[in-house]
Parts: C-alpha cells; sequence; structure tokens
C-alpha cells in the first residue's frame, strides 16, 4: 500500500503537467465561500487536506482531526459532479475535572452534489454559480448524523481593483440535531481576497456555516484567515485558521490542503 501511495505522489506532478494546457486550477478550498467556477467539461479535480479543530466549553476538552477532501467532476462546460467529505475522522474528548478521556475514530459522512456555472461576471453582474448537495448519513457510528440532509447554495464573485476580489455565498440547509430532530438552517459566508502574485492570494472572511435556533445548536460564526498559492498551474497548495466568535464554534481551527487538476 506504501508503494502504491508514494508511486500516485510521484505521478501527480506529471499528470498535472500534462493537463497544463488548459486552463488555470480554481479551488473550493480554503475559505469557506465556494467559488462560482466550475472545473469544465472532460476535467477532474481533487482537493485534499488535513485539518485539525480545538474547543473547550464547560470543562471539556475536545480536539478533532479530519481529511477533509472534494472530488470534482466536470460533467459539461457550465455543469460538474461533486463527492465530498470530511474523510477518516478521529475525535479526542476530554473531561478537565476527572481526566477521563474518550476516543472516537472513523469516516465521516459523504455528500454528493452537483455546481451549476449561472453566468459569467459583466458590469456589475458578478460571476454566479448554485451548489446543490445531498448530505448522505453514511459515516462511522460515532460521526453519522442522524438522517438524510442537503444544502442549496448560491456563490457570487466580484472583481474589484488593485486585484482583489469580494465573494458571498447565502444558502440554506436541512439537517438533523443530535435529538435526531429535522430542522433548517441559513448558511452565510463573505471574503474578501486579494492577489498579490499571479500565484499568491490571501483572504480574510466571516464564516456562518450553520445560523439556528439555540435548540438546534445556535448560529455558528468564525473569523479565517488564509493564503494558497499556486506551484504550477494545475497545482496547488493552502492553508487556512479560523477563530470561533461564540460558543457554538470551535474555538480554534486550521487546516492545510494540496489541490490538483486533470
Amino acid at each position: 500500500m506504501q508503494t502504491r501511495w508514494n508511486a500516485l505522489l510521484l505521478a501527480l506532478p506529471l499528470l498535472a503537467q500534462a493537463a497544463e494546457e488548459g486552463d488555470e486550477i480554481v479551488t473550493d478550498r480554503p475559505d469557506f465561500v465556494e467559488s462560482s467556477n466550475v472545473v469544465g467539461k472532460g476535467r477532474f479535480q481533487i482537493e485534499t487536506s488535513l485539518a485539525l479543530e480545538r474547543n473547550k466549553v464547560d470543562g471539556i476538552r475536545e480536539r478533532t482531526y479530519s481529511t477533509p477532501t472534494l472530488l470534482r467532476f466536470g460533467i459539461g462546460e457550465q455543469l460538474e459532479f461533486r463527492i465530498e467529505t470530511d474523510g477518516r475522522m478521529r475525535s479526542v474528548v476530554t473531561d478537565l475535572a476527572s481526566g477521563a478521556r474518550q476516543t472516537d475514530n472513523g469516516y465521516a459522512d459523504t455528500a454528493l452534489g452537483l455546481k451549476w456555472h449561472v453566468a459569467d461576471a459583466e458590469g456589475n453582474r458578478p460571476s454566479m454559480g448554485i451548489l446543490a448537495h445531498v448530505d448522505l448519513d453514511s459515516g462511522s457510528r460515532a460521526f453519522r448524523a442522524a438522517g438524510t440532509g442537503g444544502s442549496l447554495r448560491l456563490a457570487a464573485e466580484w472583481e474589484l481593483p488593485d486585484e482583489m476580489g469580494l465573494g458571498v455565498m447565502p444558502g440554506i440547509a436541512w439537517q438533523y440535531d443530535d435529538n435526531g430532530e429535522r430542522y433548517t438552517s441559513g448558511i452565510f459566508g463573505i471574503v474578501l481576497g486579494k492577489n498579490w502574485t499571479e500565484a499568491c492570494r490571501t483572504f480574510i472572511e466571516y464564516a456562518a456555516p450553520q445560523i439556528a435556533r439555540s435548540r438546534h445548536g445556535g448560529t455558528q460564526g468564525s473569523f479565517d484567515i488564509g493564503a494558497s498559492y499556486l506551484l504550477t498551474k494545475t497545482l496547488q497548495i493552502d492553508t487556512a485558521l479560523s477563530r470561533g466568535l461564540n460558543r457554538n464554534t470551535p474555538d480554534w481551527s486550521w487546516t492545510v490542503g494540496f489541490s490538483a487538476k486533470f
């Protein structure tokens, strides 16, 4: 298995070089707000990462490790099919008073979706895309949702002066809370990015992956900063750091990722 993994890593630059004659990679990470663009007909893109969340509330400390991965398949010039998951998961929960610790290992749920690039930017009109996902309760018992959910989001992007860009993403989601009760929540994100060079981009962002009543987990919000760098036109590395803004959100989150387009 290790030999096969090493061979795949060695092959990725060669595959990406072969695809470089096409357009430049545009990813949906590491910021929360999705891109309005799709990968293009016949193209495949993988966006994978390592992520860590840390939280401490009411005497309980929790650390969660995951491997978020998004696979994007171009089924048309304006449409792509998506498979998304938080991948391999590890949760470590510690009661600070007693010292008791619980560790869970397993796999996250998987989401299947479509992204439709609705319109290119023109004048004051932004570039726009619509994303629809179905969240399958397919993960390991410790990380599995109580039932099938879904979401619908609009991604809109404006080009600003001085190589800057503004993106917003409102949306709505249907999911289950910890008691197995189905509920509807809002989604919102706004990001401001700047291209410093053709390869280097940084961003700041407000992300609210859930806007809901307190009995369903309440509203989650974070302030995010991050950067991405193009190794080639079709290979990207990135990182982001998030600070939770309320007790419903993990105190800190960090991610580092790698993306390739073929």
